[in-house]
């Protein structure tokens, strides 16, 4: 059947005119959607590089980058989390440290661990619980309890740092929770800490909170108590997660390398007192 010059011609402006129409219709969704996408991305970079294990952008940042995304993770949060297959995990879970006093450094200490059965299946926030990133809480449960003379266990401190906005929801604790649980309960506070500072601190019946990087006492980042010092100047720690490194004596330089440096606005450790 033959069609008409003039048919078709009409037909191929149609065509044409819809297909025009199709393009003008993808441009206009790509202009409205291009900034909502850029946000959306942008927000997930942010999220990522707070959560995220540092180690995983190590591999494909350098130099000046590096060092900005490390200041960035060491002031809003890093990894405090154990993974069920992790040493400590195994060692705790399910264990019961119920009564445990150390008293070897010159003062009564009370000892309080993440894994113990009574709290370390207990949400830390809602991402969490306090077995797997609860070692900021359980070390200020161990200072509080300690200085106060009167018991603030684990649960109570996770409760208090979630409500005050000191829970790094899926990692662990922003190093704020330190200076404002001890002004929260009634305790001074000192940051910026040399290691004379420790020492002395130590010996006169006030307690450290170190922020510890990956090394001994931890894969990624942690809270510990340092609660004395030996007349030879071994270190003694209350380890939220380790009774066994707890029992430990430990080199003041090991520490002071392991320390996680430039750990928010005041170091990686602080000094607690009355």
């Amino acid at each position: 059947m033959a069609v008409d010059p003039l048919t078709v011609k009409i037909l191929t402006q149609i065509a044409a005119q819809v297909a025009t129409d199709e393009q003008a219709r993808k441009r206009l969704l790509i202009i409205i959607l291009a900034p909502t996408v850029t946000f959306l991305m942008l927000i997930a970079l942010i999220l990522y590089l707070i959560t995220s294990p540092f180690s995983v952008l190590a591999q494909w940042l350098i130099g000046d980058e590096l060092s900005v995304v490390e200041d960035f993770q060491k002031e809003y949060g890093y990894n405090q989390t154990l993974g069920i297959h992790e040493q400590d995990y195994m060692d705790g879970i399910g264990q019961s440290y119920e009564g445990i006093v150390f008293a070897d450094g010159g003062m009564e200490v009370v000892y309080y661990n993440q894994l113990d059965e009574r709290w370390s299946s207990t949400m830390y926030g809602t991402s969490g619980t306090i077995g797997e990133g609860g070692c900021g809480p359980t070390a200020m449960s161990i200072i509080i309890s300690t200085l106060t003379g009167e018991p603030h266990d684990p649960v109570e401190l996770a409760n208090w740092s979630v409500t005050n906005g000191h829970r790094c929801e899926g990692n662990g604790s922003y190093h704020s929770l330190i200076p404002a649980a001890a002004e929260g309960y009634g305790l001074s506070s000192k940051g910026n800490l040399s290691a004379q500072d420790i020492v002395d601190t130590l010996s006169s019946g006030k307690l450290v909170v170190a922020i510890m990087s990956k090394g001994y006492f931890t894969n990624s980042g942690h809270f510990i108590v340092l609660r004395g010092v030996t007349s030879e100047g071994k270190i003694l720690v209350a380890d939220p997660a380790s009774h066994k490194r707890s029992q430990q004596e430990w080199d003041l330089s090991l520490i002071l390398n392991e320390a996680r440096k430039g750990a928010a606005a005041g170091g990686p450790f602080w000094a607690i007192g009355n």
